[in-house]
């Protein structure tokens, strides 16, 4: 196997931890029984540096470390930087434009992606970052396509997730790409999280949990749970909930994010990954009761949310289901 080389961690003074326990936790703990050898982690920092919360941290490397790496990482920034007048140093931009110059993979978690914006090197890609600071990077940086609706943006050699557990998937994307989707399964199932989310999916949900006064969708969602096996239309959903399609949709869309269509969609492939998980049904029984048909049906559209096979997908997670 193939070295996934070195991931090189930039700490600002002030950074939230959260981000930076991500990239710990996925590329800096070493699973040797995984993967030999595993990625080499090398926090870089200007200095020493305090967190958001006051944890004093010294970087065992500088700010150069960030030009020799495989693949760089900039967590979610400190506030001052996004929010406040706070400017990022010089330097550090200076190593992310030498590094990415150098061929290094770039990425950023949360809103990290302000630094990469500000090193120029998004400067007519696709990028995304947290929802809630969406509009702010695109007034901020208007050669940069921000695209606020989605989980991350693969754009080959540079990366960006959205804010919290999205950066946590943008990462087992990573190890998903250099060590195959087996290596994530079992990360994933180790850090107890959902193994793989499509980058295209919906970031933020405004209503989470639909009201469930008469005029909310949770009657619906319920319903529409419970009927996945069927080829459930708009127009009959619109129905089930007494409202006109054009209607059903707006509010669809207030209430989970995503259109009726997609969000039975991802319900139905939420269910064939339960059903690969915790039966042995056969993989056509599977297609049939999430209601994506065939098995051939079920394989199509598995290997485009997912990135392999319902049958490979079973295996992992049958060969794993107690590693951890």
């Amino acid at each position: 196997m193939r070295s996934p080389g070195v991931v090189a961690l930039a700490v600002i003074d002030g950074m939230p931890i959260f981000e930076l326990s991500i990239v710990c936790e996925t590329f800096g703990l070493e699973r040797l029984d995984l993967a030999n050898p595993w990625y080499e982690l090398r926090p870089a920092a200007a200095g020493p540096v305090r967190t958001r919360h006051g944890f004093a941290l010294t970087p065992p490397y500088g700010l150069d470390a960030l030009v020799s790496a495989d693949t760089v990482v900039v967590p979610a920034l400190p506030a001052d930087y996004v929010d406040g007048d706070a400017r990022l140093d010089p330097e550090l931009l200076d190593a992310l434009r030498a590094a990415h110059e150098r061929g290094a993979r770039m990425l950023s978690l949360c809103t990290g992606a302000f630094a990469l914006a500000a090193a120029g090197l998004l400067d007519g890609r696709t990028a995304t970052t947290h929802w809630m600071r969406t509009d702010l990077l695109r007034a901020r940086h208007p050669r940069v396509h921000v695209d606020p609706s989605v989980l991350y943006v693969d754009d080959g050699d540079i990366l960006t997730s959205a804010g919290r557990s999205a950066g946590l998937d943008l990462c087992l994307h990573v190890i998903r790409k250099d060590l195959g989707w087996e290596v994530a399964n079992q990360v994933a199932r180790r850090l107890v999280v959902q193994a793989h989310r499509p980058g295209g999916q919906a970031q933020y949900i405004d209503a989470p949990m639909p009201r469930t006064d008469g005029d909310g969708l949770a009657p619906l969602l319920q319903w529409a749970a419970g009927r996945l096996h069927r080829p459930l239309t708009v127009a009959e959903l619109a129905r089930q909930a007494g409202l006109s399609p054009r209607t059903l949709a707006r509010r669809f869309h207030e209430a989970t994010g995503t259109t009726p269509l997609r969000w039975l969609h991802a319900q139905r492939l939420a269910r064939a990954r339960q059903l690969l998980e915790s039966t042995d049904l056969p993989v056509d029984r599977v297609g049939e009761e999430c209601g994506l048909g065939s098995a051939g049906n079920l394989r199509h559209h598995f290997i485009r949310a997912v990135g392999v096979t319902p049958t490979e997908y079973r295996r992992a997670f049958h060969e794993t289901r107690l590693s951890c």
